[in-house]
């Protein structure tokens, strides 16, 4: 058939032509009220500026095939743009220049024909739309209501559910948390009790729900008295980082027990630890403290250094240069040598108390300025409190363990 072309001067022009063709083309009413409200949101700027648009139809052939097809054409010729197609209840296809066209599947009628018997008027045409679009409304009305009575039987399992698994939850959290304590129990252990000397310590994990990591620490009371104290930093994060430090802190204890010098145990840890673990890298600080004296020797693997605080407030870093576990030339390179008056603090650390600026120097300028301040507080609350103030600025979070022994008389 021959394509019908219509000028147009108005929307209702518009919206009475494309009813119409489409009943006479038999379109279902949802869809003829689709392409008659999209035809008209394209029209509408133009329309209503005053130009007017052509309506060029191609009504499907009465052949009841299934592959049948209304095809509407909207010709714009004055519009200064092309049109928005954004958001249309039927997706139109986009031609070239400001043409659109609408290609609609037709249904077949049963004898091949197209709706018999006079047309309806508009009027008609808008009351049968507007009885679809009711319909339409009632039938999500009842799904609705459905729905609600079926969740509602639904949500009352669930609810029963969720409170089972509530309890449950809370059972594996407690289990959890208990398995947590004695795991960190058996990691980090109590300060050693000895005369004349007050240690205490404060671990933080970098993730509060992954409590262990490679930040670990060791204390004890050598046979000739004198207190040993390991701080261990392994490379990487979580529980593979543990089982690192641990084996660190493990083998350390070991060679101080069997009695190797302390200059040595760097370098023999390295040894004893490279034949079963080849990725482990380590840094590692270690201390000897006579309590009677107070006299204090150290020994380091590329840790940070530790930090003297005396009695007055006075403080300095205490550097031995060193290489640590893993590296290149393990060991540490001389040993320090100084002495712990009364009253004075010593602080050992991991990098994740000072790394809170770019500039390590500034971080450790911090620490000294924060520990000079809280030292005469009570040795349980010190190393907290320093952790509290460092981490009031933080570049990134990481494993924080601070280790403070003061020497007190009497």
């Amino acid at each position: 058939m021959k394509p019908q072309i219509t000028t147009l001067h108005s929307l209702a022009g518009l919206r009475s032509a494309l009813r119409r063709l489409a009943h006479r083309a038999g379109l279902p009413v949802e869809l003829r009220s689709r392409l008659a409200l999209s035809a008209t949101r394209v029209a509408r700027p133009e329309l209503l500026a005053g130009r007017p648009v052509l309506l060029e139809t191609v009504p499907p052939q009465p052949s009841g095939r299934a592959d049948e097809r209304l095809t509407v054409r909207l010709h714009l010729p004055h519009a200064p743009r092309r049109p928005s197609l954004e958001g249309l209840p039927l997706p139109p296809e986009r031609l070239p220049g400001t043409d659109v066209v609408w290609r609609v599947p037709v249904p077949a009628a049963p004898d091949g024909n197209v709706p018999a018997g006079d047309p309806p008027g508009l009027v008609e045409l808008l009351e049968e739309e507007l009885s679809a679009a009711v319909d339409r409304v009632d039938a999500l009305a009842d799904d609705h209501q459905r729905l609600k009575h079926e969740l509602a039987e639904t949500n009352s399992g669930v609810l029963a559910l969720y409170v089972q698994l509530e309890e449950r939850d809370e059972q594996l959290r407690q289990a959890h948390g208990r398995i947590l304590r004695q795991l960190e129990d058996a990691l980090r252990p109590p300060p050693a009790r000895v005369p004349g000397l007050e240690m205490a310590v404060h671990y933080e994990p970098a993730e509060k729900h992954a409590p262990t990591g490679g930040d670990l620490y060791d204390w004890f009371v050598l046979p000739d008295g004198t207190v040993h104290i390991t701080v261990v930093d392994a490379l990487g994060h979580g529980l593979t980082s543990t089982r690192s430090a641990l084996n660190v802190t493990h083998a350390v204890r070991t060679l101080a027990l069997e009695g190797h010098p302390l200059e040595s145990i760097v370098a023999r840890t390295d040894e004893v630890l490279a034949t079963f673990d080849h990725e482990l890298m380590a840094t590692v600080q270690l201390v000897r403290l006579d309590p009677r004296s107070g006299e204090l020797v150290l020994a380091n693997g590329s840790h940070p250094p530790a930090l003297l605080v005396r009695e007055d407030g006075e403080s300095s870093l205490l550097e031995v240069r060193g290489r640590g576990i893993g590296f290149p030339l393990p060991g540490s390179e001389k040993l320090l040598r100084d002495r712990l008056g009364p009253g004075d603090l010593l602080l050992l650390y991991t990098d994740g108390l000072t790394e809170s600026r770019r500039d390590p120097r500034e971080g450790e300028q911090r620490l000294a300025r924060a520990a000079a301040r809280h030292r005469h507080r009570p040795i349980e609350e010190v190393p907290a409190a320093i952790a509290d103030e460092m981490h009031t600025v933080i570049l990134h979070p990481d494993d924080t363990v601070a280790l403070t022994v003061r020497r007190v008389t009497g």
